[in-house]
């Protein structure tokens, strides 16, 4: 083979290496584009779960406080009628027995 054909086989073969280098940049970068893209998509979709989750459990634990709390004013009324119940129970022995004490600091003072 003469030498300029060989020059000329080099200068195409370098020439194609070059292309194929050229399209494996292109495809590489494209291929880290759509995996950024692909990433980005993903992590605003975890993001998003998050949230959601976040909202649920706290709607669920604002829930299980309110419960809590009707269930403590239920109880806290509850105790607060027997108080009642007893002090109005109890007001006829005490003034029976103010009288009492009174009766007998008149009867001896006299």
């Amino acid at each position: 083979m003469p030498r300029p054909e060989v020059l000329d086989d080099i200068k195409s073969a370098e020439s194609d290496a070059d292309d194929i280098v050229a399209e494996a940049e292109e495809d590489r970068e494209q291929r880290l584009s759509e995996a950024r893209s692909r990433a980005d998509e993903i992590r605003s979709e975890a993001e998003q779960e998050a949230r959601e989750l976040r909202d649920e459990r706290l709607e669920t634990a604002r829930e299980d406080i309110e419960a809590e709390r009707s269930d403590l004013l239920e109880d806290g009324e509850a105790e607060r009628e027997e108080l009642v119940a007893e002090a109005e129970a109890s007001e006829d022995e005490a003034v029976e027995f103010a009288l009492e004490r009174f009766t007998e600091a008149v009867h001896a003072q006299t």
